[in-house]
């Protein structure tokens, strides 16, 4: 299998920066423009975003300016019959090798679902195995990610997600992006999430469902983050979670969306786009291989709402080569 790979490089394009790249002491000082976790309810149940959504028009890549306009209006993008035949095939044998490699599990990076010992999620797998790695710098996922934050990109997180028929459980609203502020120390909105999907999502199988035009708002919310909460969090998220006000006036003015479709499908969606997703109720499975895209510029720092940042496999740094323990 041969992927189209662009270089991953850490330098900043400096002309997209909107937060200036200086030293880890100087930035624990950068201003909070999206405070959460709070002890009490806000004035207003969200915030306008303060950062732009797409930020590389005019730079190479896959997506066209249609699609970008798609993006910039909805907050993601389903590009359909992205990969197919024996390219997908290798694809879902390597996660299927992953998911069953003895060695993984009971690992803090392997997380199960809440009632069983089944793996819902195996995080860092670019650093697991070569074939992802290469994947993730293939120009179809990083060069759209490119062109939508605006600079070349490194990988925040990585993983693949694993919903088993009738046994995946759901997984509560939630801002990415709400989480990567608080608890890793992801500073503005500069980063992009690519699902490619191994095995065909419908109705029925728990797919992803996204708030279109949600990415736009930032909603803070409620209760402090507890002491190694990722241990929690990952199996069924708590904290972090928008106010029903917030997320029924939300879905009243822009509604659900849950794109769909065979495998080898991508999905690009934007770091503050609230989504969910219910319980698989089908024999089926729902699986994806999962990257985050963020810009240099905007690498982690000290976490703005929690005591000390999540472990390494949950937030990389650029440049970083990160091993299982």
């Amino acid at each position: 299998m041969a992927f189209r790979n662009i270089p991953f490089r850490t330098t900043t394009q400096k002309r997209y920066s909107e937060i200036t790249d200086l030293p880890s002491a100087q930035r624990a000082s950068v201003q909070d423009i999206y405070p959460s976790r709070l002890r009490s309810a806000p004035d207003a149940l969200w915030q306008p975003r303060q950062d732009a959504v797409v930020k590389g028009r005019e730079l190479d890549g896959p997506l066209s300016q249609a699609q970008l306009d798609e993006f910039e209006r909805q907050g993601f993008l389903f590009i359909p019959n992205l990969m197919s035949g024996e390219e997908l095939d290798e694809l879902r044998q390597e996660m299927k090798a992953l998911l069953e490699h003895d060695d993984f599990r009971g690992r803090d990076f392997s997380v199960t679902e809440p009632e069983s010992q089944e793996i819902r999620s195996l995080f860092a797998v670019h650093f697991l195995s070569q074939r992802l790695g290469e994947l993730a710098k293939d120009a179809r996922l990083a060069g759209a990610a490119r062109q939508i934050i605006g600079a070349d990109p490194y990988i925040h997180q990585s993983r693949i997600n694993y919903k088993p028929g009738f046994a995946g459980k759901g997984f509560n609203w939630h801002s990415d992006f709400e989480t990567w502020h608080a608890e890793d120390g992801m500073p503005r909105m500069h980063a992009v999430s690519a699902s490619l999907i191994l095995t065909d999502n419908h109705e029925f199988n728990g797919p992803l469902m996204l708030i279109p035009g949600s990415h736009k708002a930032f909603v803070p919310c409620l209760g402090e983050t507890p002491t190694d909460n990722h241990k929690r969090s990952l199996k069924a998220q708590q904290v972090g979670v928008p106010g029903p006000q917030a997320l029924t006036e939300l879905v009243n003015e822009h509604g659900i969306e849950a794109p769909k479709g065979k495998a080898g499908g991508l999905l690009l969606f934007d770091c503050n786009v609230l989504h969910a997703s219910n319980a698989n109720l089908s024999p089926d499975p729902r699986s994806n291989v999962f990257f985050v895209y963020n810009r240099p510029d905007n690498r982690c720092q000290a976490p703005f709402a929690a005591p000390k940042r999540r472990p390494g496999f949950l937030a990389h740094q650029p440049g970083e080569q990160w091993t299982p323990k």
